[in-house]
């Protein structure tokens, strides 16, 4: 007995889990969807054709012949007038005339008829209304006025001037009744349009945004490299004045020529200063206080370099980010554009950092061997809220930019631990090496904070670590 109801219990219980529920099981997506209004326009030509054949035949007495050729004109108007509204709309509408011219005459030879409606039928009145529906959708809206216009001025030939005996008057139902099905589709009709511009505007709004956003890093790189040209051609400048002072009894052409090469210095950086007066902005913002590119109250302070990475980590730690840094082999003589977009690079990952992942753990590599200089900053998963930042979100491109500039590279893609990295790599000569897509964090990536994660074989050996 226990069995037993052990069993029904079961069968209860299977029942209850398939029918006593509210599981969504939607059906799954198909491309016949896109053909269902065409297979209703279908629909209601048949429709159509199948009433207009009787209406005609047995109200009006047209014959069968009359009236069936009537009806599946008409039926063939609603199917053309998917794919060609305007001669759709010319059938349907030479149809119904000829369609009531006999009908008016098979009212005059047969008084008996009585009463019947005229000069459009209920089914010519369904038919020309879905072709002058589809005409709203598919044309102009001068197009359609036009139409409704024409459709008014025959109605009104058909039954105020030509007229006929007894019978119920339609025209005014039938005219109203087209009135709306066509500023219905106009209405559709515009909407679509005007969703259609919209997400072109988006595409070209998005596309400007893009590119003023490319044009703005570019013009900052431009600002900062200024410093570093400016005082090449200071050095030039003042090795030119003092170098004939090395020499004992200088001819008086190595005077010119070292006087044209300091006049030629001195234009050049005036030149300079007048790009960096153009390029400048006047109200540079840095809300982290890491001394953003271009910002300061001291707009005449050096450019940073590699020996200010202590003093920005530094300030990042006091902005409650837990860093730990690895100097991996000997820092030799970089050119200083590269130690200046380097700070930047490892700057503007911070920053984000900051913004994007705040009492998150950092790490910051950087590796010198004899191809150039390798920099990785990984940061953990956030452990407090991420506020949401008024950044435009374009600082992967400005690492982009100084890193081709330097014909090297930059990826960047989330880890599998919730957090963020930034590799970048700065060839010493400026050789562009072949670039590789980016598909994002290697299948075996594990991060472990903060002790750092060892280099894969094929880099270059270390010739000594230096771990702050």
């Amino acid at each position: 007995m226990n069995g037993v109801e052990e069993r029904m219990k079961r069968v209860l219980r299977v029942l209850g889990d398939d029918l006593w529920t509210l599981r969504a099981a939607p059906l799954p997506p198909s491309v016949w969807v896109r053909w269902l209004p065409h297979g209703l326009v279908c629909l209601v030509a048949a429709g159509t054709a199948l009433a207009g054949a009787d209406q005609l035949v047995d109200n009006y007495r047209l014959g069968a012949q009359y009236g069936l050729l009537c009806s599946v004109a008409q039926g063939v108007a609603v199917v053309l007038a998917l794919w060609r509204p305007v001669p759709a709309w010319w059938l349907s509408t030479v149809v119904c005339v000829v369609a009531a011219l006999g009908a008016r005459q098979e009212m005059l030879s047969d008084p008996s008829m009585g009463a019947q409606p005229w000069p459009w039928t209920a089914s010519g009145v369904v038919a020309q209304g879905t072709v002058l529906l589809l005409l709203g959708l598919r044309v102009p809206s001068r197009v359609s006025a036009e139409a409704l216009a024409v459709t008014v001025f025959v109605t009104w030939l058909v039954q105020g001037v030509i007229g006929s005996t007894e019978y119920q008057a339609t025209g005014v139902l039938a005219v109203s009744l087209f009135a709306a099905v066509l500023l219905l589709g106009a209405a559709l009709r515009g909407r679509r349009e005007a969703r259609h511009q919209l997400v072109e505007q988006a595409g070209i709004t998005a596309e400007e945004r893009a590119r003023r956003t490319l044009l703005e890093e570019r013009n900052r790189i431009a600002r900062e490299l200024h410093d570093v040209v400016a005082h090449h051609m200071s050095v030039i400048s003042i090795q030119a004045q003092v170098a004939p002072h090395l020499v004992e009894n200088p001819s008086d052409e190595l005077r010119e020529n070292l006087e044209g090469i300091r006049k030629n210095a001195l234009e050049a950086l005036t030149e300079l200063r007048r790009v960096l007066g153009v390029l400048r902005s006047e109200n540079p913002e840095d809300p982290y206080g890491l001394g953003a590119a271009g910002s300061g109250a001291t707009p005449d302070a050096p450019q940073p370099t590699l020996d200010r990475l202590d003093a920005l980590i530094d300030n990042t730690r006091a902005a409650g980010l837990d860093v730990v840094t690895l100097v991996r082999g000997k820092a030799p003589a970089y050119p200083p554009g590269m130690q200046l977009s380097a700070y930047r690079i490892v700057q503007e990952a911070l920053s984000n950092a900051l913004r994007h992942a705040p009492g998150s753990q950092v790490r910051v590599e950087v590796t010198h061997d004899r191809r150039g200089l390798s920099l990785e900053v990984t940061n953990s998963r956030p452990r407090g809220p991420v506020r949401s930042s008024p950044g435009a979100g374009h600082g992967l491109l400005g690492m982009r930019e100084r890193a081709v500039m330097l014909g090297g590279h930059v990826a960047a893609h989330p880890t599998l631990h919730g957090g963020f990295t930034v590799l970048a790599f700065l060839p010493k000569d400026g050789t562009a090496l072949p670039l590789t897509e980016d598909t994002g964090p290697p299948a075996d990536l594990e991060l472990i904070f903060p002790a750092p994660r060892p280099k894969p074989p094929t880099a270059q050996p270390p010739t000594g670590d230096e771990t702050r």
